[in-house]
């Protein structure tokens, strides 16, 4: 899929309130290490990740995507937004769409069409690719893409339950490693043509590939409130870096790009193993990524996001970079893109 109109005019994220290290989850889960006979420190070694940040349990999704957009629309007029998809893995409710509690909080028009468009990891780079697609055809002008991810109630709860099986062991507590690496962000991205922002990067296109074989890997089930999740992390691994290498064949054919030609590289932000077996066997430099895993941990759709703009506040870009951002999320499902980058996007945090 290629795009000639598409651009990003602007991005903001709001960090999560409070943080938890990979020492302080270990305290917690001490009786645990001893009767198991699990040395100190090997979560973070094990994941590369030193802190993952939390809102407080009951924090609406919506909320925290509501203050990553409201610094956009401090500069962007909010009439002209034309569509808002929210991408959250998180969400305020199963009906109506989260959307619509962030379209309230945003004022935004009537006209404004709105939906929910989840899809585990990718639920952002997914939104692009629907939301790019009407943009390019000239059905809308502007979309404003959000997403909140709060892991603090997957923490507690996984933590609790690990701390309270009196059976709990080595064997038994690998599938809920993966749910003590994820953490908590709200980004927000405007699309828009070419038209109202030409110099911002270009997004020019992509391609996704699903294996739904891999489709019991790793599943969560809860609400804002509560949410258990189990992970088989070693067989996802495995499994999304064959899926992601299919892929990344098919975007470079898009792109019509070799891998030389790529300037920077944004991937989804889940740890050190799955960065250093991902980017090896797509045969890309381990020294052109940006990472923010370490001190965010896994925030879900918005991890790369995430990622792309703090590589922005890093002046990581230089103008005409061609970026790949490589996407992976739970189903399986890959999706990625290619961004050539301009003058910088008008980007705003905390």
């Amino acid at each position: 899929m290629r795009f000639e109109h598409l651009r990003l005019h602007s991005f903001a994220y709001e960090e999560p309130e409070h943080y938890l290290t990979s020492d302080e989850i270990e305290i917690q889960l001490s009786d645990l290490y001893e009767r198991a006979k699990l040395p100190a420190g090997r979560l973070e070694l094990q994941t590369g990740i030193k802190r993952r940040g939390f809102w407080k349990k009951g924090t609406a999704p919506s909320s925290i995507a509501t203050k990553a957009a409201e610094k956009i629309l401090t500069s962007f007029p909010r009439e002209q937004v034309d569509l808002l998809l929210h991408a959250s893995v998180c969400r305020d409710f199963l009906e109506p769409a989260t959307a619509a509690k962030v379209h309230f909080n945003l004022r935004l028009s009537p006209h404004c069409m709105i939906s929910d468009l989840s899809n585990a990891c990718l639920g952002v780079l997914s939104s692009i690719l629907m939301a790019g697609q009407m943009i390019e055809r000239g059905v809308i002008k502007t979309a404003l893409i959000v997403s909140g991810e709060n892991s603090g109630p997957l923490l507690e709860e996984t933590i609790n339950y690990l701390k309270n099986d009196p059976l709990m062991d080595r064997k038994k507590i690998k599938p809920f490693i993966a749910s003590l690496t994820i953490g908590s962000a709200g980004v927000a991205f405007l699309l828009t043509h070419d038209s109202i922002a030409p110099d911002a990067p270009k997004i020019l296109g992509g391609s996704s590939l699903t294996d739904s074989t891999a489709v019991e890997l790793c599943q969560g089930d809860g609400s804002s409130h509560g949410l258990m999740m189990e992970t088989d992390s070693e067989a996802l691994l495995k499994a999304g870096v064959k899926l992601s290498i299919a892929n990344w064949e098919k975007c470079l054919s898009v792109l019509d790009w070799k891998n030389s030609d790529v300037d920077k590289i944004i991937p989804h932000q889940v740890g050190t193993a799955h960065r250093h077996a991902m980017l090896t066997q797509l045969g890309l430099p381990l020294d052109r990524d940006f990472q923010t895993f370490e001190l965010f941990g896994n925030t879900g759709s918005a991890a790369l996001p995430l990622t792309l703009m703090k590589a922005a506040e890093n002046n990581f870009f230089k103008k005409r970079d061609k970026v790949a951002l490589l996407g992976i999320g739970s189903g399986l499902t890959s999706t990625m893109l290619g961004l050539e980058w301009g003058s910088s996007p008008n980007g705003k945090h905390e």
